[in-house]
């Protein structure tokens, strides 16, 4: 128990002093994450809303697909990525292996299969009879589809933050391809890790708590959105 409070105690003087490396993590863990959400959302959202809406030969398939990325193992994608960007490997040329570049396009193919999956169970849930309702009102197929998106936001905004939190606190694909490089693609995740293998339990404390307080706070973020839309 010692040793727990201890730690605890080191996290707090590390977070009060705002510590530069707690600091240099916690700000490449938000650009990385944050990069791959915002890219798995301009290209899954519009994805998502097309397998949920549309009717399509082709379309049970790409569902499926988009189901089964959403359990792909983060180690697995590290490895396809790290293969891809490696010096002899098709995309060598890049230069992108130990890269935040590269941690991005690992958490980039975790992240969008939820987006995708999410995004379509979402525009599903909606009452077939609003499209039908709609059509009868003269809307055309792309102001439909936007009133469609718009009524089923919410559920969208989820998907994102699930697909977020999903790469923000992923380990595997992170450390495998970016190299944790202290000051440039050390993330939270692969900072614990190493504190923890340290034997350095006050900064891996101080580290999660980081970790847990940006998650906390994007939940709290989504749950107050989608308490203030509902309807009174």
């Amino acid at each position: 128990m010692e040793l727990i409070f201890e730690g605890l105690r080191e996290a707090v003087a590390r977070i009060l002093t705002l510590d530069r490396d707690l600091l240099e993590a916690a700000s490449a863990s938000l650009v990385t994450s944050g990069s791959a959400t915002s890219l798995s959302v301009v290209t899954g959202v519009p994805l998502g809303a097309a397998l949920g809406l549309g009717r399509f030969r082709g379309r049970g398939l790409l569902l499926a697909l988009a189901n089964t990325g959403m359990g792909l193992p983060p180690v697995a994608v590290g490895l396809f990525v790290a293969v891809f960007i490696w010096r002899s490997g098709p995309a060598g040329q890049l230069e992108w292996f130990c890269t935040r570049q590269a941690i991005i396009t690992a958490q980039y193919l975790l992240a969008a299969p939820t987006i995708v999956g999410l995004t379509a169970v979402a525009v599903q849930s909606i009452d077939p009879m609003m499209r039908l309702q709609l059509t009868a009102l003269g809307a055309t197929r792309l102001q439909s589809i936007a009133l469609l998106m718009r009524e089923s936001r919410l559920l969208i905004l989820t998907a994102v933050m699930a697909g977020f939190g999903a790469v923000i606190s992923e380990i595997g694909a992170s450390l495998m391809v970016g190299c944790n490089i202290k000051g440039d693609t050390r993330i939270l995740t692969t900072a614990i890790a190493l504190e923890t293998s340290k034997g350095e339990f006050g900064a891996a404390f101080a580290l999660a708590f980081v970790l847990l307080g940006i998650i906390f706070a994007l939940n709290a973020l989504t749950t107050w959105a989608q308490q203030r839309a509902r309807p009174q």
